[in-house]
């Protein structure tokens, strides 16, 4: 088996904008939630077309236009758009539909994704890159663990496998030379830090 083959795999798999849903199936359906049927699929689908529908149909605005050449969207100067636009669409989903008073846990969490796609952003203004990748994961991870905690259910197993999925992720991007060790460092730091922080608000 060929671990260089299998890596880039990865890396679509995890795609940044697939992992709001992969948060909210877990929110949803995996970890105990007390919501009917009918809010978990109108909040889900909601989440979809937001977080992964209209972005896909910006990537080929943007690509059409020549402003971004891959989804991976690699260059340091075909980021700033798509960030920007990022950020509007959760700021959309936070004030419309993923709400503090109906999914507290699940809004804190697009809320420390927002502030670390906006840092992401403002990165970008220095020359400075961050792997969104390891952003979007390790926020996933750290939202899982805190949920475990939170209700109580020691989901050491699906931790212990996004944990894992860290590295996988990590060694994707090395692989693809997609980035260097300290622009992962900087994406893990900026997924875990307003997570952690967020923590204090409904841990």
């Amino acid at each position: 088996m060929n671990l260089k083959k299998i890596l880039p795999f990865f890396s679509y798999l995890f795609h940044p904008i697939f992992i709001p849903v992969y948060a909210a199936l877990y929110y949803y359906f995996w970890n105990d939630s007390y919501f009917s049927n009918p809010e978990k699929y109108f909040a889900l689908l909601q989440i979809v077309i937001i977080t992964i529908v209209i972005p896909i149909l910006f990537f080929f605005v943007l690509r059409t236009a020549g402003k971004v050449d891959s989804v991976m969207v690699s260059e340091v100067s075909q980021r700033k758009i798509p960030l920007v636009i990022l950020c509007f669409l959760t700021i959309l989903l936070i004030r419309k539909s993923i709400t503090i008073e109906h999914f507290p846990e699940l809004y804190f969490f697009f809320l420390g994704g927002l502030f670390s796609t906006f840092v992401a952003l403002i990165l970008l203004f220095f020359k400075t890159k961050a792997s969104l990748h390891i952003v979007a994961i390790s926020a996933l991870t750290i939202f899982m663990i805190g949920l475990s905690i939170h209700n109580q259910t020691q989901d050491i197993n699906m931790i212990a496998l996004l944990i894992f999925m860290n590295g996988v992720v990590a060694s994707s991007r090395l692989e693809m030379n997609a980035h260097t060790p300290k622009e992962l460092v900087i994406g893990f730091l900026l997924g875990v830090i307003p997570q952690v922080l967020f923590f204090r608000f409904w841990l």
